[in-house]
């Protein structure tokens, strides 16, 4: 399966599209400004205490307390705690742990009054994005994720993924890192490891001890709360959990973000640089990948369900969970035909499902309404299927096996707010009037004249709804034909998925915006 990663970047917004053989399957989008990333770790004080609860409220500049859990402060919080005291009255000189006397482990069941009290300075990280109305949620189990390896301060062990089974490999892997772990860290060895050698090991190992390094820099700010370290672009971050032979090639068209994925790319695939490519053209890069249109057939409350003659997915969204109704379009035929029939839409409806929650990644409770199946064998089958297109889903989850009332729960991890993209337009003139189509295209050809007679542009391109460049480009020969013999400029429609009916940008040679209308 050949995938692609396409990266679209404006003044303030990442959008990053993943496809598997030229289908949407992931799709981020986020402000370049935007705070309190997962992975952050701040540099915090413990606002107050919530001894009902077990927790305390942290202090990390977001507009809601973060929400600290006894449960997440992780054994090793006095060690924690005290590091950060010696570091930064600067009685403590080196960012390694050789030398640092550890403390004792806290009960797993102790209350949070009893480690923390409120004023303290504490390190904590974002495990889960601002949501609605909740603020963050963080741990003060820091851990630094690289490529292959996630580093713990405090923790002193080796731990390796489950799902490297080999055991050999595995026993391969844990004396390696055990002789080349720094004392009082942790590491924790991630799936993608199997079979790496050693030198690709030790660098990552040694970039992360980087990354603590400027940790301990940070800790001796004076005003806070601060941020001491960040996670990298959520492109990078990206590449960086889910790189593999698979990906074919990465289209960006930021020059500046081009150099960072090349970097990256260099460190975690050495030699495979050259599938990183800069777009330069003049459609906007979602629009040529058809990405633009796949986001709107998908994003809607109605799914179709490919290759399933009609059958499509309602999918509602409830404070509590998401509910997903599974419709099986026409289904004919005699009873045993019938069970055929809602065995291979329940199968399509699976995958298409699974897909879903990846492409809006919809977290928490999700019931979903299959159609009924009587054989027993059958539901076997859905079910294992429906567990296989899951598995392939990086984000926590857990499916249970329908219901006697042929619901299956399932369970998602979530750890940022759910991709929500508007695929209805809203009415050009909410007073419910708009200007007759050959007033618009008068406005059109009076902006056209003035363009060419001003000397703004030489050649023009014009980007406009899908609908309105149809007008445009209809009949021989077609009005912007009339209008590029008239006005003696070379004049180019670019139909646009992505805009609104009004919407209207006149761009020069030098692919500038010179004049743009929205309403």
């Amino acid at each position: 399966m050949d995938k692609e990663l396409v990266i679209s970047t404006t003044d303030n917004l990442v959008k990053i599209a993943l496809l598997e053989d030229g289908r949407l399957m992931e799709f981020h989008q986020d402000q370049l400004t935007q705070k309190f990333n997962v992975g952050d770790v701040y540099l915090a004080k413990i606002k107050k205490l919530a001894p009902g609860m077990n927790a305390a409220f942290v202090d990390i500049g977001a507009d809601k307390d973060a929400f600290l859990h006894y449960h997440d402060l992780g054994p090793n919080i006095k060690s924690l705690l005290t590091y950060i005291q010696i570091v930064r009255s600067g009685k403590f000189k080196t960012h390694f742990l050789k030398k640092f006397r550890t403390e004792p482990e806290i009960p797993k069941n102790g209350k949070m009054e009893e480690v923390v009290q409120p004023g303290q300075n504490t390190l904590v990280q974002v495990v889960k994005e601002p949501i609605s109305t909740k603020g963050p949620r963080v741990t003060s189990e820091i851990s630094i994720a690289g490529r292959y390896l996630v580093l713990v301060p405090f923790y002193d062990k080796v731990s390796i993924s489950q799902k490297i089974k080999d055991k050999t490999e595995r026993d391969r892997l844990t004396m390696l890192i055990e002789s080349i772990r720094p004392e009082g860290f942790g590491v924790i060895i991630r799936t993608v490891a199997e079979n790496k050698k050693v030198a690709e090991l030790h660098q990552d190992l040694e970039n992360l001890v980087e990354k603590w390094k400027q940790i301990y820099n940070n800790l001796k700010a004076k005003k806070l709360p601060v941020c001491v370290h960040t996670e990298m672009s959520r492109a990078s971050g990206i590449l960086r959990d889910k790189f593999s032979d698979d990906y074919v090639k990465i289209h960006v068209d930021s020059k500046d973000l081009e150099k960072e994925v090349r970097d990256l790319i260099s460190i975690i695939a050495p030699g495979k640089e050259d599938i990183v490519t800069l777009y330069n053209k003049q459609t906007p890069i979602l629009e040529h990948f058809n990405i633009e249109k796949q986001i709107k057939q998908s994003f809607g409350i109605n799914v179709n369900i490919p290759q399933s003659k009609g059958a499509y997915l309602v999918i509602e969204h409830t404070e509590a969970l998401h509910v997903i109704d599974v419709n099986s379009g026409n289904i004919k035929g005699t009873k045993d035909s019938q069970e055929q029939s809602a065995l291979e839409v329940n199968m399509k409806a699976a995958s298409e499902i699974a897909r879903q929650l990846r492409l809006r990644d919809m977290g928490g409770i999700v019931v979903v309404d299959f159609i009924d199946l009587r054989d027993a064998k059958n539901r076997r089958k859905f079910y294992d299927h429906l567990k296989k297109e899951m598995a392939r889903d990086t984000a926590k989850h857990k499916v249970l096996p329908p219901s006697k009332f042929g619901l299956v729960q399932i369970t998602r991890q979530r750890v940022r707010p759910e991709v929500n993209i508007k695929t209805q337009e809203s009415n050009p003139n909410p007073d419910g009037e708009v200007e007759a189509p050959i007033v618009m295209m008068d406005k059109i050809e009076a902006k056209v004249k003035e363009i060419a007679e001003s000397g703004k542009a030489s050649k023009l391109t014009i980007h406009m709804h899908p609908f309105v460049a149809a007008y445009l480009k209809q009949g021989i020969p077609s009005r912007r034909k009339k209008w590029a013999w008239k006005y003696n400029i070379p004049i180019k429609i670019m139909p646009r998925d992505a805009f609104r009916y009004l919407e209207l940008h006149f761009v020069n040679e030098n692919n500038e915006i010179v004049y743009q209308e929205s309403n």
